[in-house]
């Protein structure tokens, strides 16, 4: 609020809170500055803890900025966690890092964003070869980083960078691959075509990229890596606005990511991407209570899957909404059937790893769900924080209570209010004899979450045996869940 040249409200309370906090010459900032710049400045920032400040209802959480990276120019957030990055695997691997937007056009970033990826999905389809997850790769968009560098943190020997150039109907790609080892460049070419051709021209890059590498596909790969697609590629642009606005988890912005997807596969019915994730929508809205008709709802997300999977067979996106459907409607068996398939049609998929181990845990086998997800992190070493709290949480259930208890809570000291690593931190410090500790977490959730109850958290965990849902539900209700 502004009112006769000064400001008013939380905002302006809680910067002169933390400045109270912050030592002399230092600066210290909240944890929702925290998490809108850890991705984009080249800073250090070491973790206060939570802080009970003045006049100001909720906990805080505070972090202390720290000067720049200097030997490591990585993102902030990865510095503790890439402080031993992985080592290179016994065969080939690459990383795709998100490709320029030459256009002038902010507009076109989708796009842009798009084509890289179609890039990255098609190469992980691989068996030989070992490929980083989106979600890590993309990190570095909009970063000027050694090459060097970014295979280190990453763990790969190769990494393609591109550009992408649309004007009117008419599309330039550029493409480069470097061995991070050395800094050389193994190959570089230019495509260009219509705006219609997009698809194939990205095809010929990864024909290039695995001629290069000398890579042999099996009869069965060739088949199914260079598939044939239809339409326009600018479903791009709903599709990519349509999974940003899904992963917010909030009932408006999964409305508007149906929508955006809905029109994705309008305009091209044959993405399987946009139909699977449509799926996971569908699901999603069920699981939350933001759609009625449970049956309906359900049944409607496997339809999508279906369809994602009679256009490509070998879809990831389709398997892993097939399964996790399933899984929700407590059918495990088919759950891990779909997951199993997902991985066998892309074995670099960090997102098939994580959904298979989580069919696998809730349908009983803890200790193949933790290996799942252990390799999921793997093959997204820099933004791995949905597989690390279901790795805890298999931990858990496997005896491990200090790895659960750890991991737990590294993954809070980012996103301190995740609901599945608070329990799962509750649960584990219980076991461990720490109970005024489980007692402080579950006084956390309780504030977060004050119609928060045992019973109604227990009814959203789809275990397949009762006994392992009371093994994590007692120590919480031990430590003070309400029924």
């Amino acid at each position: 609020m502004v009112r006769a040249g000064d400001l008013f409200g939380d905002g302006v309370n809680i910067a002169a809170r933390l400045q109270s906090i912050a030592k002399p010459g230092a600066v210290c900032i909240s944890g929702a500055t925290y998490d809108q710049v850890r991705k984009v400045l080249p800073m250090t920032f070491a973790d206060l803890g939570v802080q009970q400040v003045k006049n100001i209802q909720e906990p805080i959480r505070a972090y202390e900025v720290g000067g720049p990276c200097e030997m490591r120019e990585v993102a902030p957030a990865f510095i503790a966690e890439a402080e031993s990055p992985p080592p290179l695997p016994d065969k080939s691997s690459i990383a795709v890092l998100p490709f320029q937007n030459m256009s002038g056009d902010p507009e076109q970033e989708y796009f842009a964003d798009g084509v890289a990826e179609d890039v990255l999905t098609t190469l992980s389809k691989i068996q030989e070869l070992m490929v980083i997850a989106r979600n890590s790769s993309f990190v570095f968009k909009r970063q000027t980083r050694d090459i060097r560098e970014i295979g280190r943190t990453l763990g790969v020997r190769y990494v393609l960078e591109g550009r992408v150039r649309k004007a009117g109907n008419r599309v330039r790609l550029a493409a480069q691959l470097i061995d991070s080892v050395n800094g050389s460049h193994v190959w570089a070419d230019r495509f260009e075509g219509d705006l219609d051709d997009v698809f194939e021209l990205q095809d010929r890059i990864t024909q290039d990229i695995v001629a290069a590498l000398e890579i042999q596909l099996t009869l069965g790969e060739d088949v199914r890596v260079w598939r044939k697609r239809s339409g326009t590629p600018l479903v791009y642009e709903h599709f990519t606005k349509g999974r940003t606005l899904y992963v917010n988890f909030a009932k408006h912005t999964h409305a508007q990511a149906r929508i955006e997807l809905e029109r994705a596969f309008a305009i091209n019915p044959t993405f399987a991407p946009a139909i699977g994730l449509s799926g996971f929508v569908l699901t999603d809205q069920v699981r939350f209570g933001w759609e009625t008709g449970e049956a309906t709802t359900y049944e409607a997300a496997l339809e999508r899957a279906a369809r994602a999977l009679a256009v490509d067979p070998g879809s990831v996106e389709g398997h892993v909404a097939l399964g996790y459907t399933r899984l929700f409607q407590r059918r495990h068996d088919e759950a891990v059937g779909a997951g199993e398939k997902a991985i066998a049609h892309s074995l670099s998929s960090a997102g098939a790893y994580h959904m298979a181990g989580m069919f696998h845990g809730y349908a009983g086998d803890l200790r193949k769900a933790a290996q799942y997800e252990e390799h999921a992190q793997r093959l997204s070493p820099l933004s791995r924080n949905e597989s690390r709290v279901d790795e805890a949480r298999w931990r858990f259930h496997l005896g491990d209570f200090v790895t659960a208890r750890d991991i737990a809570s590294r993954v809070l000291a980012e996103k301190p209010r995740w609901l599945t690593a608070q329990t799962t931190l509750a649960a584990a410090l219980w076991k461990l004899g720490s109970e005024d500790e489980a007692q402080v977490t579950v006084r956390k959730i309780l504030a977060n979450h004050p119609n928060l109850t045992a019973s109604r958290w227990a009814q959203g965990l789809p275990y397949r045996h009762q006994k392992d849902l009371d093994a994590l539900m007692s120590p919480l209700r031990l430590a003070g869940l309400p029924e």
